[in-house]
């Protein structure tokens, strides 16, 4: 059940994730922006391609699925509340489900806000988490679609995921998070020693991604939206997580 898994980025700012299943060799992409640096790594890799685990519909993570079904035999899954804005699946599921990349079993979560249909990939027994544009290191996607209570809620589910839980979100943002966190959580050490270690891994051509999981529970605002301490920083009440979390993501947004 053991897997490997290869980060890249491509555009700007966007990671391309390929994993690959070691007992098997069923290898499957992280959504699909483009089929050139997919097919690059591949073939570095000698990997082939299996699957294409989609989490949401916008075009930086889609634009390469059907051009990717006509050089493999690959099954395509996504997300079932969003089948008809993703060509090419094959596959829906939601949270709850499970999928099977080759002896790997993933879970389902749906985490909606960033889009309404939006689903994460967890990897229970190897500990990974692949949630698209839902979470990013301290921070979380725009709120394009929906209301603050459900991406509230499915930012929850991933907060109770195991510490040491590997994220791989899909863009490179933990910069422009870190100043905005700092902003609503000046005091919070944990999320200081985080902003240098972001700091330093930039400075040396790092990537960010993937971080850890527990160390973002400490740090990231739009995980402690119930938090008593954010919630006095930001003179809010502080039984009403929802609120907060609203407010977070409002703020972020014209930051």
């Amino acid at each position: 059940m053991s897997v490997s898994i290869e980060l890249f980025p491509f555009l700007s700012d966007n990671y391309c994730i390929l994993v690959h299943d070691n007992a098997t060799g069923a290898t499957a992409s992280i959504d699909a922006i483009d089929p050139a640096p997919i097919l690059d790594m591949l073939t570095q890799k000698n990997w082939t391609l299996s699957d294409i685990f989609v989490t949401h519909h916008h075009w930086d993570h889609t634009d390469g699925i059907l051009s990717l079904k006509n050089m493999f035999d690959i099954r395509v899954t996504g997300p079932a509340g969003e089948a008809n804005k993703i060509g090419g699946l094959d596959n829906t599921v939601s949270g709850g489900d499970t999928i099977s990349l080759g002896e790997t079993t993933f879970e389902i979560i749906d985490t909606p806000g960033h889009t309404l249909g939006h689903i994460s990939y967890f990897d229970r027994s190897n500990k990974n988490l692949f949630c698209g544009d839902a979470l990013f290191s301290l921070g979380c996607g725009r709120m394009f679609e929906g209301t603050p209570a459900p991406m509230w809620a499915g930012l929850k589910s991933l907060r109770q995921l195991p510490d040491d839980t590997s994220v791989y979100c899909g863009h490179e943002y933990s910069a422009a998070n870190a100043k905005f966190a700092l902003s609503v959580d000046p005091h919070n050490k944990a999320l200081q020693n985080r902003v240098e270690q972001i700091t330093d891994l930039l400075k040396s051509g790092q990537p960010t991604v993937p971080f850890n999981l527990g160390e973002d529970k400490l740090a990231n605002p739009f995980l402690r939206a119930d938090s008593p301490a954010l919630a006095q920083n930001l003179n809010m009440p502080l039984n009403n997580p929802d609120t907060v979390f609203a407010a977070l993501r409002k703020a972020k947004d014209t930051f």
